[in-house]
């Protein structure tokens, strides 16, 4: 088996619409990539988790993997529960290399693609001008993921970036901000990879500070999210061009 595995991590949820959202996402991604082996696991909630995808894999003759995080933005999970995760189960590969991707959001152009696609199916091209758009992302305590953000709110028309914790604005305040700017509808377009308790809090603030706004779909399994996916599994293989650009579980 030349090429490496790929296993995506998703974080997990107690919401089964999560979970079935990324199994959706990965039967995508093996459509457009016929041949490759891809694997979906989790950090939590749901299994299977990431270390026992990873020892299957192995188990399955691989000698390489590539791990990609099903995230985002590179925050906590990303710059420590992924890594953590897989040098845990390195440990008891002693054949298997295995290297991190970036996160899914760490080249957004693709992902933005997606979400300006479910913001179409929301918002017909009459409204489209008048319509001031919330690009509602879940939120983090590290300021650089909701600055990327805020960046990427800052390159659509009549935007406002907003988060649904630990951030602001907040779904509300952006909404009136939109409003005092002079838009006549307001459209919620989800910084999210699939439904869950968050995304639901941004649909109901949504809908309490302007009942007459709609809630696009999240990026789930759109062509473009699976495409991304496979172009971060690409992209760390041709980085990792010596065996020890991977990590060493040996």
């Amino acid at each position: 088996m030349s090429e490496p595995a790929l296993v995506a991590v998703a974080h997990g949820s107690r919401d089964g619409r999560s979970a079935a959202t990324m199994h959706r996402l990965m039967r995508e991604a093996a459509a457009q990539a016929p041949g490759l082996d891809v694997r979906l696991s989790f950090l939590d909630f749901n299994a299977p988790r990431l270390p026992d995808v990873l020892h299957a894999v192995a188990a399955d003759g691989h000698r390489r993997a590539v791990v990609v995080p099903l995230l985002l933005g590179a925050a906590f999970h990303a710059r420590v529960d992924v890594p953590a995760a897989v040098e845990a189960a390195s440990t008891r590969l002693p054949r298997l290399d295995v290297a991190v991707s970036p996160v899914l959001g760490a080249e957004p152009a693709a992902l933005l693609a997606a979400a300006r696609a479910r913001l179409a199916a929301a918002v017909t091209a009459a409204d489209a001008p008048r319509t001031g758009v919330v690009l509602a992302a879940a939120g983090s305590s590290h300021a650089a993921a909701n600055d990327a953000v805020s960046a990427l709110a800052a390159g659509l028309p009549r935007a406002s970036a907003a988060f649904a914790t630990s951030a602001g604005p907040t779904v509300p305040e952006a909404i009136s901000r939109l409003r005092d700017s002079g838009a006549r509808r307001i459209a919620v377009l989800p910084w999210f990879l699939a439904p869950g308790r968050l995304l639901d809090r941004v649909r109901d603030q949504a809908l309490a500070a302007d009942p007459t706004a709609v809630v696009a779909e999240p990026l789930g399994d759109h062509p473009l999210v699976a495409a991304t996916l496979l172009a971060r599994h690409g992209v760390t293989i041709h980085a990792s061009v010596t065996p020890s650009a991977f990590v060493d579980a040996g």
